[in-house]
């Protein structure tokens, strides 16, 4: 342990660390079993946080909102026991929310020692995504809107339990604004009780050990978080400068361009060269505000919850998978982080009243973009591209004449490894999935033809990048398809020699008379009964050069069915054949041919990363960027 965690006792940090775990866990818990909604209930797109007196994250399975701004309006010398507190507005969330469906509950924990109502020493906020709050479109996340106002309803901090008592006025205001009322009061009502639940138990923990000791353990477990995070992982970037970045593709307003975010992390050591340093985060070089919803308004609190948000890609350079595992982020990676933000008017520093709704494609794209700008420090040592949220559902009007309002989150593969293949369809919210076939069919009037992994979606890679959905919807009823989804044009990049996986794709009566397909950004694509959309999400990059992979492991894709037998020679060099008995077999001299004529083809300054072919059609034919040599 270091100097300033010398005061707190060993032992009692690992019991402290597992109960605060414990108690995050129960209140997912609790509100997953509570709650209504398919999103909060069923796709699990909500996550806990337990915060100490200092607004510091103590917990670090996921990331959560901020307590910033509810301590900025309500002092904390003025909340009582039972008193909630609530917010959703984007520009007053001190970065910690990023869309207006993201309502965030907050609850002071309370500790006394004479019998009072005691003091606050601690904080329980859950936040998540939920299924309406207003808005020109159902489930408020209009893809062209051009401001927050068409996104639904804008709530700052108020306190919407006051000392045990709920605040109806202000539940009234809300579900009024909502098109699913009953939901939204069914969830916020789990969301609150859960966290008083929380409240509770983290108070036992004080009164059991007292609020020093207590206090005493909270600063050890970020000071250990701290310099597990400075010695083991930012010591493996060497010093100096390096420079990358992506795009979003669209913004649902403008004819699709790219729309550039940009790091230049700065590796600095702290003058001994061991002990690992700090980096720098500068966004310069971040394109314009978009006029449509995919601004992230990030820049506040000095960018403290963008900073925890990206930290987790910095996992990847622990020593061994299991290492990776092990380490939480907490608020302990902050002082490693400094962040530096362009002007205002970017795509991180939006003005009010910009929309943000579809913010997913800028701090989605901006984990990508530190996970490339470290690659090219370490020698590809990163995983390749992921994308692994997107919004798809319907709304319309049942057999009975009730409106329905349905939405899932589809995750995507993840980026191959320099060790191992990416995994298959991941979500980047915890303990997140795809909404359960039997919750759907019994809800909605839709049935799930398919479920399954995307065919040749994963880019090849001597590491392949993870495969992506395929998912079949028919419906049984007329209805309206939505859409809000990234990469539908540009791919996850591959790196190291890897190549990009497949695009997202939606087309709607496939192979049938009416065959179309759909753009990544839509909020009402009229469906006719008894179509079938199909949905396929992307897929993740590859690492190394697919021509190293050997025969035998394309040949068990191929089985198993994640490569096609076109996809095993395009992409590996590998010819297979079926025998009579459906067996796959192996053309040896036809394959030595091939990869060899592959490799002949290789060009010789080929750049380290690989973007697929949609980015030639936004960048004017360059199959490139300047940034993506070493």
């Amino acid at each position: 342990m270091t100097a300033a965690t010398t005061a707190a006792d060993p032992v009692l940090v690992e019991i402290v660390a597992g109960t605060l775990a414990s108690v995050e866990m129960e209140v997912e818990t609790a509100i997953a079993r509570t709650s209504r909604s398919p999103m909060i209930r069923d796709a699990h797109d909500f996550r806990a946080g337990i915060h100490d007196l200092k607004l510091r994250k103590l917990t670090g399975r996921s990331y959560s909102a901020l307590v910033q701004p509810v301590v900025r309006d309500y002092p904390i010398e003025t909340m009582k026991p039972g008193d909630v507190f609530f917010h959703n507005d984007v520009y007053l969330s001190e970065g910690g929310i990023g869309h207006l469906p993201d309502l965030c509950v907050t609850v002071p924990v309370f500790h006394s020692v004479d019998g009072g109502p005691g003091e606050v020493v601690a904080f329980v906020q859950a936040f998540g995504h939920h299924d309406d709050i207003g808005g020109a479109v159902p489930g408020s996340m209009p893809s062209h809107a051009t401001s927050v106002f068409e996104e639904g309803l804008m709530v700052p901090p108020i306190k919407l339990w006051d000392a045990g008592r709920p605040n109806e006025s202000a539940l009234k205001i809300m579900t009024r604004n909502s098109r699913m009322p009953e939901s939204l009061a069914a969830d916020l009502d789990a969301e609150c009780s859960a966290c008083l639940m929380g409240s509770r138990r983290l108070g036992e923990l004080f009164t059991r050990y007292g609020r020093e000791q207590i206090e005493a353990c909270f600063d050890a477990i970020l000071s250990n978080t701290t310099e597990i995070y400075r010695t083991e992982i930012l010591s493996k970037i060497p010093d100096g400068e390096y420079v990358w970045e992506d795009y979003a593709e669209h913004d649902g307003v403008d004819e699709p361009k790219l729309h550039t975010q940009r790091i230049t992390l700065t590796k600095l050591s702290d003058g001994d060269g061991v002990t690992g340093g700090r980096i720098v985060l500068d966004f310069t070089g971040t394109g314009p505000q978009a006029k449509g919803p995919i601004n992230h308004a990030a820049n506040y609190s000095d960018g403290v919850f963008l900073a925890k948000w990206l930290a987790p890609i910095l996992r990847n350079l622990a020593d061994t998978p299991e290492r990776m595992a092990e380490l939480d982020v907490n608020e302990g990676v902050v002082p490693l982080i400094e962040m530096k933000f362009p002007e205002p008017g970017t795509l991180l520093t939006p003005i009010f009243p910009a929309p943000t709704n579809a913010r997913t494609f800028v701090i989605l794209r901006l984990l990508g973009v530190l996970a490339g700008v470290i690659a090219k420090a370490v020698d590809g040592k990163m995983p390749a591209d992921q994308e692994t949220i997107r919004y798809v559902g319907f709304h319309g009007v049942d057999a009975d004449g009730v409106p329905y309002l349905m939405r899932e989150i589809l995750g995507g593969g993840s980026g191959g490894r320099y060790y191992a293949d990416g995994e298959d369809t991941i979500h980047v919210v915890p303990d997140s999935s795809n909404v359960p076939t039997e919750v759907t069919e019994s809800r909605f009037p839709f049935r799930i033809e398919r479920l399954g992994l995307a065919v040749d979606s994963g880019g090849a890679g001597r590491y392949r990048g993870g495969l992506g959905y395929e998912k079949h919807y028919r419906m049984l009823l007329d209805t309206d398809f939505m859409c809000i989804a990234d990469r539908s044009i540009l791919s996850c990049w591959g790196v190291k020699g890897g190549k990009a996986g497949k695009p997202f794709a939606v087309t709607i009566d496939p192979g049938g008379a009416n065959e179309r397909e759909i753009e990544g950004l839509e909020d009402a694509a009229p469906v006719r009964a008894g179509e079938l959309i199909r949905v396929r999400t992307t897929g993740g990059g590859g690492w190394g050069d697919p021509l190293e992979r050997p025969v035998d492991e394309v040949v068990k894709d191929v089985v198993w069915g994640k490569v096609s037998v076109a996809g095993a020679r395009a992409d590996y060099g590998v010819v297979l054949a079926r025998s009579e008995s459906g067996a796959v077999v192996v053309d040896e001299p036809a394959t030595a041919v091939l990869r060899q004529q592959l490799r002949a083809a290789e060009p010789e300054d080929a750049p380290f990363f690989d973007r697929g072919p949609g980015y030639a059609t936004l960048s004017g034919g360059r199959t490139f960027a300047e940034v993506d040599h070493v």
